[in-house]
């Protein structure tokens, strides 16, 4: 290694952290940003519509999410059911328990939601959501279903 590459290491990982982690000073190989799932669909931003309901960090929920509970089943809009609609029920639940939950705390909370499963047919479904770092390191919240990671 020569005296440039030393140099590098020393700049970018801490002693401390290079004891503690012995990967701390290995390269890495590949990355998927939120912002790279955002943009293959493979999270949905929400960000906006969470904004109205009284969020301050950006949301987006799992394809899965979307697909299977925000997406109207078949014969439910004609009752009134939208993605906007279904979306502010999830958002507006999961901040509801954000505020009453004393496990609000933990990175993850399991809550529930009313949906309209078919026409005149309503399920009780839950989600899991989980605030970790975003692509710069601020903190940014994601709803999925209870198996997903």
């Amino acid at each position: 290694m020569n005296n440039n590459e030393s140099e590098k290491r020393a700049d970018t990982v801490p002693a401390s952290e290079a004891a503690s982690n012995p990967f701390a000073d290995a390269p890495v190989i590949f990355t998927y940003t939120r912002a790279q799932a955002i943009e293959d669909g493979v999270l949905i931003d929400l960000t906006e519509w969470a904004k109205e309901t009284g969020f301050r960090y950006p949301v987006a929920c799992t394809a899965a999410v979307w697909q299977g509970h925000i997406v109207p089943p078949e014969g439910t809009r004609e009752q009134g059911q939208s993605e906007r609609g279904r979306a502010h029920d999830l958002l507006w639940m999961l901040r509801t328990t954000i505020r009453m939950s004393p496990e609000a705390k933990s990175d993850r909370l399991l809550f529930k939601v009313v949906l309209l499963k078919a026409p005149h047919h309503e399920e009780i479904v839950r989600f899991k959501s989980c605030v970790g770092p975003g692509d710069r390191g601020e903190p940014v919240l994601t709803i999925m279903l209870p198996d997903e990671d």
